[in-house]
C-alpha cells in the first residue's frame, strides 16, 4: 500500500534503519526490488505473527543478542523504539514490548535470539499461537510510549493501517506531523 506516494514498507524501513544494524522483512512471497533480505516463514500455512518473529530469530543474518520487530503497516512508531526497548532490558535475556495508552503492542518488540527453539515449539504445538500466550511464558518488560500530539488530534505511535479509512487517517496524520 502507498502512503504519501511511498510504499508503507519504505516508510517503515526509513524509520527503522537508523535503529538497527541490519534490516530484513518477513513476507510469504518475495518482494521485487527490496533493498534488504526477504525472509519467508519457516513454518507453512500462514501461522501468524509469531511465525514472522520466529523467521527473524532463525535468520542467518542476525548477529546480535536480540531481534527488534515492527509490523509493516505501522509507519509512525517512535524513532527511539529500539533504544528504549534495549534500555528497558538492561542486557538481560528477556523480551521487551511497547505499550501506549495502556495497551500492549507486542509485535513492536525486542526478542532474545535465545528464544528461537522455544518459540518454534510454541508455534508448532500451541493451537492459538497467541503472542500474549507466548509472552505469558517468559519475563517481559513493558515500555510505555506517549501518544503524539498533532493538529489532527492525538496519534498513537503504534497506529496500524488495516482498512482504507485507516490509510486516509494515516495520510491526515502524516500531513500534521513535524519532520
Amino acid at each position: 500500500m502507498m502512503l504519501a506516494g511511498m510504499p508503507l514498507l519504505a516508510h517503515v524501513a526509513a524509520r527503522l534503519s537508523p535503529q538497527v544494524t541490519a534490516l530484513a522483512v518477513n513476507a510469504a512471497t518475495g518482494l521485487p526490488n527490496a533493498p534488504f533480505p526477504v525472509i519467508p516463514d519457516s513454518i507453512a500455512g500462514q501461522p501468524g505473527p509469531l511465525a514472522g518473529i520466529l523467521a527473524g530469530l532463525e535468520a542467518p543474518q542476525g548477529t546480535g543478542s536480540h531481534l527488534l520487530t515492527v509490523p509493516v503497516d505501522s509507519p509512525f512508531f517512535p524513532a527511539d523504539l529500539g533504544a528504549r526497548l534495549r534500555d528497558a532490558i538492561d542486557g538481560e535475556d528477556i523480551i521487551a514490548v511497547a505499550v501506549s495508552d495502556g495497551r500492549d503492542h507486542p509485535v513492536f518488540g525486542l526478542w532474545p535470539m535465545a528464544l528461537a527453539a522455544d518459540l518454534r515449539d510454541f508455534v508448532l504445538n500451541d493451537e492459538k499461537r497467541s503472542i500474549r500466550g507466548f509472552l505469558g511464558r517468559h519475563r517481559v518488560r513493558r515500555v510505555e510510549f506517549p501518544l503524539l500530539a498533532t493538529a489532527a488530534g492525538p496519534l498513537d505511535p503504534f497506529f496500524n493501517i488495516n482498512r482504507p479509512e485507516d490509510l486516509r487517517q494515516a495520510e491526515t496524520y502524516l500531513e500534521h506531523l513535524t519532520p
